[in-house]
């Protein structure tokens, strides 16, 4: 007697494939584009490895070889597929079998250091909603001194800013050198918080996201990582 194929959810089949988040799944198949075996989906819907699962006129495989990298990201670069005026985009540093992985979350132009980029939106949702509570650690220059003030400030109460309020972990390491832990991924977030108190940024290096280091990665450069 074979086994019967497991079921699964549908939502958590195309996060998976498709890198995006359940939530965005779920919207997907509520606006009608997908359907399993010729007929429209519904929410709560579970397929197996039987089933034709198609969106945008194209069938999703059941199987797909999940793929995890970390790169090191230089400044001058966003990481958007498309460039963005004159500036570039970090796939055209990326070997040409990573160019269809998506970013797990962003740095800015300016910004450089551990970016993640995969094909699983599963992993890509659990390291960015704000729930999982993954650290990232930034090494971050000021233009002058922090006072201690401000530094408590941040650290122990949190900066009000348009989209709420901003508060994370701020050690000093050296002269305008701080080492900056937070666990929230909003835009531009460290920026903006020193920005509302007169400081500005020269400098934002990510070291850490979650449980990935950058560990000597060069600049531009490229790593296969495990989930």
């Amino acid at each position: 007697m074979t086994d019967q194929p497991k079921p699964i959810r549908l939502n958590k089949f195309l996060a998976e494939r498709l890198g995006v988040s359940r939530r965005e799944a779920d919207e997907l198949i509520v606006a009608g584009k997908i359907f399993i075996d010729d007929k429209t989906a519904v929410l709560g819907a579970r397929l197996d490895k039987y089933s034709k699962v198609c969106y945008n006129k194209k069938i999703i495989p059941f199987d797909t070889d999940f793929l995890y990298i970390a790169f090191n990201k230089p400044i001058g670069y966003v990481c958007s597929r498309r460039a963005q005026g004159g500036t570039p985009t970090l796939y055209e540093l990326l070997p040409k079998e990573y160019q269809k992985l998506k970013t797990v979350g962003r740095l800015d132009k300016d910004s450089s250091g551990l970016i993640l980029l995969t094909n699983d939106g599963d992993f890509a949702y659990q390291m960015t909603h704000p729930k999982f509570h993954k650290e990232k650690v930034y090494e971050v220059g000021l233009d002058r001194p922090l006072e201690p003030l401000h530094q408590q400030m941040i650290s122990d109460y949190g900066i009000m800013l348009d989209d709420g309020p901003s508060k994370f972990t701020v050690l000093r390491q050296d002269s305008n050198k701080y080492k900056v832990v937070l666990s929230e991924g909003r835009n531009r977030q460290i920026r903006r918080t020193f920005a509302a108190l007169g400081y500005r940024v020269v400098s934002l290096h990510r070291t850490q996201f979650g449980k990935y280091q950058l560990s000597g990665l060069v600049p531009g450069k490229c790593v296969i990582i495990k989930p």
